[in-house]
C-alpha cells in the first residue's frame, strides 16, 4: 500500500486553516465553502489544533453555545496527533480507527504540509486494490 505522500499527490496539497480567534460560526462558514468536514488551526504560523464538525455538535450545540459568540479557539482539538507524509496508509488507518479519528493532520519536520481524511484513505485502499488486481490479471492473461 501507499503513503499519505501518495495521497496528497492525488488530492493536492490545499490547507485550509484559521486563527482560534475567529468564532464557530466563521468556521463553519468557511468549511460549508470549501466542502470540507474539518479546519486546521494555525497560530503564529505554528499547527495549534483541528476543529471538526463532531467538535461542533459535541462542544457547542450539546452545551448551548452560540457559534457567533464561541471562538473556535474554546473549542478546538489543542495539539492534535499528526502524521508525516512517509506514514503509511496502514498507519492512518490503525490510528484512525483505534482513536475514532477522521481527519489527520500532516507535519514533516515541523512543517504543516496538509490534512488527509478517512474518505482520502478509503480512496487510496481502492486505488492499490485495483492497481493489484490489474496486475494480477495481466499476469494470468500471460
Amino acid at each position: 500500500m501507499g503513503s499519505v505522500k501518495n495521497i496528497l499527490d492525488a488530492k493536492g496539497y490545499s490547507i485550509f486553516s484559521v486563527e482560534s480567534t475567529i468564532t464557530v460560526y466563521q468556521a463553519i462558514e468557511l468549511m460549508c465553502e470549501k466542502n470540507i468536514g474539518g479546519l486546521l488551526i494555525v497560530d503564529n504560523g505554528k499547527l495549534a489544533g483541528i476543529f471538526t464538525e463532531r467538535d461542533y455538535a459535541r462542544k457547542l450545540i450539546l452545551k448551548g453555545k452560540s457559534s457567533r459568540e464561541t471562538l473556535i479557539g474554546e473549542l478546538m482539538t489543542p495539539n492534535p496527533f499528526t502524521v508525516n507524509t512517509q506514514s503509511s496508509i496502514e498507519e492512518c488507518m490503525q490510528i484512525m480507527s483505534d482513536r475514532h479519528f477522521r481527519h489527520l493532520p500532516v507535519v514533516d519536520d515541523g512543517k504543516l504540509m496538509g490534512m488527509i481524511s478517512i474518505g482520502d484513505v478509503v480512496r487510496q485502499v481502492i486505488n492499490d486494490q485495483k492497481s493489484i488486481i490489474e496486475h494480477l490479471q495481466q499476469y494470468i492473461a500471460q
